[in-house]
């Protein structure tokens, strides 16, 4: 059984592919901070930023479909910026009667909380670009040799590596769990009892993978400390950047600067 579904890197020839992963760093932090300080209701903006993604996504040849069904995953996250509808002063749409509150909606409200929709799902998706045309140990020397601090790029690698030891124990698990499993093949006789049972034995599961992943870490940790790891990666020597990375950086700031000053523009 394999893990690799954990790595949401796609291998590809495209012309993202080819660009030097510190240029796509500073690019896509770049794009996620314009996209932050965009004015809420600068509707204009949003599609520009979005058919910038829209045209860079096509261009990668991984698919639209990866990129929408990860997207969506952040979408229930965004729920919690609904109650801007009800608290943010303005004009009223609708209101009514819940128990003895008087809750009204306002429009000044659904504009904020549908650029925030917009702005975090525009963001998320430029994010899923950089991972699926990137690979995670370039991103982590990328954010190196941008001097992001060391403490925080070892803590993002140490919790790549272990998001598949974790996965790996968990998948013990489950073999060991249907190894030891019967099936009766009758459906009128499924396997398994109540649903408390099944709370119960997921509890123990989840309680026992726990202390497991916690004893395999020891060990990886000390077997890391016997082979010299100090906190700091170790890859080799960065290829200079290349005139055509030095391109594609000046040219993707000026679209971003372009952009940031017609949302100025737009919004005075």
């Amino acid at each position: 059984m394999h893990i690799h579904f954990i790595d949401p890197y796609q291998d590809g020839s495209s012309f993202l592919h080819q660009v030097d992963a510190r240029v796509k760093l500073v690019l896509v932090l770049a794009f996620i901070l314009i996209t932050a300080l965009v004015p809420p209701g600068s509707w204009m903006i949003f599609f520009l930023l979005w058919v910038i993604t829209l045209s860079l996504e096509i261009q990668s040849g991984v698919g639209l479909g990866y990129f929408i069904k990860r997207s969506a995953l952040v979408l229930p996250f965004i729920l919690a910026a609904f109650p801007l509808m009800f608290t943010v002063a303005g004009d009223i749409i609708f209101r009514f009667t819940f128990v003895s509150w008087n809750i009204e909606a306002s429009t000044a409200g659904l504009v904020r909380f549908t650029s925030i929709v917009l702005k975090s799902w525009i963001s998320v998706q430029i994010g899923i670009l950089l991972i699926a045309t990137t690979p995670f140990p370039d991103i982590l020397t990328a954010m190196r040799a941008l001097r992001i601090p060391r403490l925080l790029v070892m803590i993002l690698g140490l919790m790549w590596r272990y998001l598949f030891v974790l996965t790996d124990e968990a998948m013990r698990l489950l073999r060991a769990r249907a190894a030891r499993s019967g099936s009766t093949g009758n459906p009128d006789h499924p396997t398994g009892g109540t649903i408390r049972w099944r709370a119960r034995t997921a509890g123990g599961m989840a309680g026992n993978l726990f202390l497991r992943s916690l004893e395999r870490s020891e060990r990886i940790h000390i077997a890391m400390l016997s082979r010299g790891y100090d906190g700091e990666i170790r890859s080799f020597p960065r290829e200079k950047m290349r005139v055509f990375n030095w391109f594609i950086l000046g040219l993707g700031m000026m679209v971003l600067l372009f952009v940031m000053v017609l949302s100025i523009l737009m919004g005075a």
